[in-house]
């Protein structure tokens, strides 16, 4: 049983202002039959991320069947919380709505840059969202003192929303001295959270400093995480949950490491996964946060 990769997908081909280089934070969304919709988010020549998409059909060898010619969401006016980038966290299908938990940048002065969380509406098939609030939905809080990052989110019921998400505990002079955890925070429409203080996974293993990007499925009455680990490089960890807040890692398994050459032998990280027809997939990006594109793999139980 190991992962078999698919190979890189997609880089940015720089063909438009908006979208210059980078498609990082792969998310799938199902389409029709074979297809999927990949949002990623790609970056302008100011560095400002936007969503864009791909759609890539699964059938045989995957391959790019259409691509964005028009950001789904585009970065803020100045002086909104996400007016320097707009990044994907998660899509969210609900009814006939589909919501973007997306993360949005402001530069720094101090710390090179401050994050927080906000939600857009809009339609999967034209690729289309707008922001339900000019403010974030998740900020700096007494529980999350100094940023926040990409946000997961699972509607498990009615009135029953999870969001897991990235917080840094502390901040110093350089990327080192972060301290970066992740977090789970429950509504009961998905736009209002209550935060207590619930940690759900921190660096435990000498050299590592953040996790990043957490994206969970379900399956069989399991958790299941796939998550960024930032020690001397990135690397794809893992780990499984009964109830969504204790967590046992086992990146040994399920975890995705660079391969010795090639476009993600300096890192892997940004995962995503999912499943289809029975089969487990992982999207995912290679060197330079994504300016090497995503790839993917499947998994071969074998």
């Amino acid at each position: 049983m190991a992962w078999q990769r698919c190979g890189q997908l997609y880089t940015a081909r720089g063909n438009f202002v908006w979208a210059k280089s980078h498609a990082a934070l792969p998310t799938p969304v199902h389409i029709d039959a074979d297809c999927y919709r990949f949002f990623f988010s790609t970056r302008d020549d100011l560095n400002r991320s936007s969503i864009s998409w791909v759609d890539i059909e699964l059938c045989g060898s995957p391959k790019i069947v259409a691509e964005a010619s028009a950001p789904a969401l585009s970065f803020g006016t100045p002086c909104m919380f996400d007016d320097s980038g707009a990044s994907v966290g998660s899509v969210v299908l609900d009814g006939t709505e589909a919501r973007l938990y997306y993360l949005g940048w402001n530069l720094g002065v101090v710390a090179p840059w401050r994050n927080s969380i906000g939600v857009a509406a809009g339609d999967v098939a034209r690729a289309r969202f707008e922001r339900l609030y000019l403010g974030p939905i998740l900020d700096r809080s007494p529980e999350d003192p100094f940023t926040l990052s990409y946000p997961w989110v699972l509607r498990l019921g009615p009135k029953d929303w999870r969001m897991w998400y990235g917080s840094n505990t502390k901040w110093g002079a350089s990327s080192a001295d972060m301290h970066h955890v992740l977090k789970v925070a429950s509504s009961v429409d998905g736009l209002t959270w209550s935060r207590r203080q619930m940690l759900v996974m921190r660096p435990e293993i000498p050299g590592e400093y953040a996790f990043a990007r957490p994206t969970i499925i379900e399956d069989r009455g399991m958790f299941r995480m796939w998550f960024a680990v930032r020690g001397d490089r990135y690397h794809i960890g893992y780990a499984e949950s009964r109830d969504g807040v204790t967590w046992s890692r086992n990146d040994k398994t399920f975890g995705l490491a660079p391969t010795a050459a090639g476009w993600d032998s300096e890192m892997t990280c940004y995962p995503c996964a999912f499943t289809h027809k029975s089969r487990l997939y992982l999207a995912y990006n290679g060197n330079g946060y994504g300016r090497s594109g995503f790839g993917l793999a499947v998994w071969d139980d074998a």
